[in-house]
């Protein structure tokens, strides 16, 4: 595949290699963002972060909060056919992020009702990862 945009090369490769993962073995069939028990609460499903990966769109992944709500429970990798670890990819996503000193969850800014809606998991995962 040859690339005019320089740029999102660069990311799709930079994620490729925080993953491990080839990006471009996913063909987009769903599964993934079917069987995601955070899926309802993200922005862009799992598979469409995945799309936007491959297309070299970094603005517009890093804007997303998919990757935050990633609760790694590893439902996606285990239904991808092509055995694409999405799991990784998005924590690469999230390191990415990290990387950059941007933190989009303070606990104490979230207000009482929207914490009780939001999967326990999700936030359990989340804090883990930023203190690993």
């Amino acid at each position: 595949m040859k690339w005019k945009d320089k740029e999102g090369e660069k990311f799709r490769e930079k994620i490729e290699s925080l993953s491990g993962e080839n990006v471009f073995s996913c063909y987009q069939c769903g599964k993934c963002s079917g069987g995601c028990p955070s899926g309802e609460f993200m922005d862009l499903l799992p598979n469409q972060i995945l799309k936007l990966i491959q297309l070299g769109k970094e603005e517009e992944v890093l804007k997303s909060k998919t990757f935050w709500l990633c609760s790694s429970c590893f439902t996606c990798t285990a239904r991808c056919p092509k055995g694409v670890d999405l799991a990784k990819v998005m924590e690469a996503v999230r390191q990415r992020v990290l990387r950059k000193n941007v933190d989009w969850v303070n606990l104490r800014e979230i207000e009482k009702e929207k914490l009780s809606e939001l999967p326990p998991i999700a936030l359990i995962s989340n804090f883990r990862k930023k203190t690993s």
